[in-house]
């Protein structure tokens, strides 16, 4: 997942640093085998971490723990997000690939099956018993583990404190019908916007349908095909026809066009669906907007139950054709550790791979509404074809405009039928 978060939480003053931790003199592992510090002595492991995923305190402190534990060296290189799976999958099929290597947690399954990544299930059995399970979900493939949940972010609510007082929304919505009738006291207000959704947020639809319990897609045979002829489908979508009536927002647009956040920045918007980061962009164009900005967990039905989202993150897996498997997986153990799962948590404001780190979100106000969500979040369909679906045009976005204007869910279902299957169709 394309991250700015660092930047962004930057500029919204909302970075915390943490002190370095003590790490462990190494040992024994669950195999007997010697993990001191002469264990690795002389080797240099390689791992690939995208631009803004490992602050510069994280890093440098893994490393001094890592060289301690084992002896070895390790190497890190940041890449780029554009181009990355062209490059990856090119330096997977090569000699000497890297070792240890960061994944969107969605690309996991396209790389599991071309046999590039190693199997970590010893791993998850010795150090991921707690890991989140829906987090872990986009980590196992056919039954195995082919990689490990690092870090997650998903979408929140984002208002402007002003707008909500003025027309007496004292308290954030803690229920959807709450946030509904928070938006109508907006619009009976009659000076903002109460809500800015453009017609085409296809990943806060996404977060509906897992809402709903819907699935995307279905079985026909040996092959994957459309469903969103699904009433439970038809279901989110009348859920998001009703937030997007709220709005003056283009029906046949997406939130990058023109960019939501630059919208909310001109203050007359009571609210919009986005990611953290997008308060960045907001206060970049008007920094007197960040007085204004203020955060709240997507509601859902009931207050103890938050709306599902798209959970969009990073996984952190092994090259198969690594020939450090062992000390790769010696890497992996310390990453993904309390202390330095813990410490990415809070310097970069991202959820954890497990609920008890969340402790580490606190005074960080945007991760802090992102993180009860996470408990009920999901992802895009997790097979290899899926990436085809979502090039532009995506299918799914046009469905989404189709039922706005009109059209009824099945209608709009069958006008994209065609090209969604073919998609799901084409090899990979």
């Amino acid at each position: 997942m394309k991250r700015k978060l660092i930047a962004a939480i930057g500029v919204a003053g909302m970075m915390v640093s943490m002190a370095a931790c003590g790490s462990d003199d190494g040992g024994s592992d669950s195999s007997g085998k010697k993990s001191g510090p002469d264990s690795y002595k002389g080797q240099t492991l390689t791992v690939w971490a995208m631009d803004g995923s490992t602050p510069e305190q994280w890093q440098k402190d893994l490393t001094a723990a890592f060289e301690k534990k084992t002896g070895a060296k390790v190497k890190f290189e940041v890449q780029q997000w554009n181009g990355i799976q062209q490059k990856l999958t090119t330096a997977l099929s090569e000699e000497n690939p890297p070792d240890v290597f960061e994944i969107g947690n969605t690309q996991t399954a396209a790389y599991a099956k071309t046999g590039g990544l190693a199997d970590l299930g010893d791993l998850k059995s010795e150090i991921g018993a707690d890991w989140a399970a829906n987090l872990n979900e986009a980590a196992v493939v056919d039954g195995k583990q082919y990689a490990a949940p690092w870090y997650f972010a998903n979408r929140v609510v984002l208002y402007n404190k002003t707008v909500f007082a003025d027309a007496g929304v004292t308290e954030t919505p803690k229920t959807r019908d709450e946030f509904f009738a928070a938006l109508d006291k907006i619009k009976a207000k009659g000076k903002a916007e109460p809500l800015y959704l453009p017609g085409q947020n296809w990943y806060f639809f996404d977060g509906l349908t897992i809402g709903k319990g819907a699935d995307l897609i279905k079985k026909d045979g040996d092959k994957w095909v459309s469903n969103l002829a699904d009433p439970k489908i038809g279901e989110a979508m009348d859920l998001y026809k009703k937030y997007q009536s709220y709005s003056k927002a283009p029906k046949d647009k997406d939130e990058a066009t023109p960019q939501q956040a630059d919208v909310f920045a001109k203050g007359k918007t009571g609210a919009f669906i986005g990611m953290g980061w997008e308060a960045g962009t907001a206060i970049a164009a008007n920094p007197a907007i960040e007085k204004e900005i203020g955060y709240f967990t997507i509601p859902g039905e009931t207050a103890d139950k938050p709306e599902g989202v798209f959970l969009g993150g990073s996984n952190l897996a092994v090259a198969e054709g690594s020939a450090k498997q062992d000390l790769a997986k010696e890497f992996l153990k310390l990453a993904l550790s309390d202390q330095f799962e813990g410490q990415l948590a809070k310097l970069n404001g991202v959820i954890p791979n497990k609920e008890s780190l969340n402790t580490n979100l606190a005074g960080n106000p945007v991760a802090e509404a992102a993180a009860p969500s996470a408990k009920v979040g999901g992802t895009t369909p997790l097979i290899p074809e899926w990436a085809a679906v979502e090039n532009a045009p995506n299918p799914i976005k046009t469905f989404m405009t189709a039922v706005l204007n009109g059209k009824s869910n099945a209608e709009a279902a069958k006008q994209v039928e065609a090209e969604f299957n073919k998609r799901l169709a084409q090899k990979q």
